[in-house]
């Protein structure tokens, strides 16, 4: 049976339009790029190190295809009606992304985010039609946006919770397939580790389940920043632990999130501030073209692994990502005087790398 809002209008119509909408946009997408990266004392002992650039999606970061599953997902529970206003707790790109298909199907949205979010991401959510509501804290996050989506009338999207379930894991162009559609022809296509950062845990869980569906004998690593919990919450199994924080924005979490799934991550890599800063500088400087934060988070993850297989006598493939361009950090992590300010010396951090990567 056909319902209706309160204007008189089918909404099954505006459902229909709206995930039509979200289909149509996707179609006119096309598939990331992988790009291998040129280091040779690797690749002649057999190792291979590549990057998928999530960077170039519409929105500029990986998150572009969590808030389409974010979308689909709550429009056909029918939590999402036309007027809803979308309320989403973000460390910035997600709340981007969300607010750009929030604007393409002509409904509000508000951004619950940490002050010390970056401008540019700001800047972008509210080109794309959004509004910002700061919290001091990161922890903070969740409960405002549950209250203003209660005082507003409006569905508090929830990454935390539902990254991991919202995409579906089996196939349907998620990025595990992706990956491995493209990795079909080079020398090692099957890859041994796939490294990735965890906000919400989603990728990971994502990636996990794919590899263990499709039967490929690749392992998840999980790099995990100064700060967030997840690395002992992954040793514990204690949900209930907290943590400081992650000062590596778009990664790393103060709570465990229910969708960061423990038994789907093989290792977790903790890495240190100022070592992924000075990897972001690195592979900067490697691919000529800055990149952000935490994919400095990822860089310092595949060259450890990277490492240990070459004195096991180990060939492989290593995957990661480039989860967002470097011009979003260009007033922080990207400015010297700002880091030294806001984490001290990258100067040792930077001889780590700089020696790992010529050895």
């Amino acid at each position: 049976m056909t319902s209706f809002d309160s204007r008189g209008n089918s909404t099954s119509k505006w459902l229909g339009d709206a995930i039509r909408r979200i289909e149509a946009d996707y179609l006119r997408s096309a598939d990331t790029h992988l790009i291998p990266l040129q280091l040779p004392a690797f690749a002649a002992a057999g190792i291979d190190l590549y990057l998928k650039d999530e960077s170039t999606h519409p929105t500029g970061s990986l998150k572009h295809r969590l808030a389409r599953s974010l979308f689909l997902y709550a429009l056909c529970n029918g939590w999402i009606g036309e007027g809803t206003t979308i309320v989403e707790a973000s460390s910035g790109s997600t709340a981007v992304s969300e607010a750009y298909f929030a604007r393409l199907l002509g409904l509000p949205f508000i951004a619950v985010m940490p002050r010390s979010t970056s401008p540019e991401k700001v800047a972008q959510i509210a080109f794309h039609g959004g509004s910002c509501h700061f919290v001091e804290q990161a922890g903070q996050v969740y409960e405002a946006a549950r209250a203003l989506a209660e005082h507003s009338g409006g569905h508090y999207m929830d990454q935390f919770t539902y990254a991991e379930r919202a995409t579906d894991w089996r196939g349907n162009n998620n990025i595990a397939e992706s990956m491995f559609q493209q990795m079909a022809r080079e020398r090692h296509p099957v890859p041994k580790w796939i490294v990735v950062g965890a906000g919400t845990g989603g990728t990971s869980a994502t990636i996990g389940r794919y590899v263990r569906f499709r039967c490929h004998d690749t392992r998840v690593c999980v790099v995990d920043p100064e700060g967030s919990v997840f690395a002992a919450y992954h040793a514990s199994g204690d949900a209930a632990l907290t943590a400081p924080g992650s000062r590596i924005e778009g990664i790393g979490r103060p709570r465990v999130e229910p969708s960061f799934v423990r038994t789907l991550v093989d290792r977790m890599i903790e890495v240190p501030n100022l070592d992924s800063i000075a990897a972001m500088r690195a592979l900067s400087a490697l691919l000529g073209r800055k990149v952000g934060p935490s994919t400095g988070t990822n860089f310092i993850g595949m060259l450890r692994i990277a490492h240990e297989m070459r004195q096991a006598g180990e060939q492989g493939s290593i995957l990661s990502l480039l989860c967002d361009a470097g011009e979003r950090y260009l007033p922080s992590y990207h400015d010297a005087a700002w880091v030294a300010q806001a984490f001290g010396d990258v100067g040792e951090a930077q001889r780590r790398v700089d020696a790992a990567l010529a050895a």
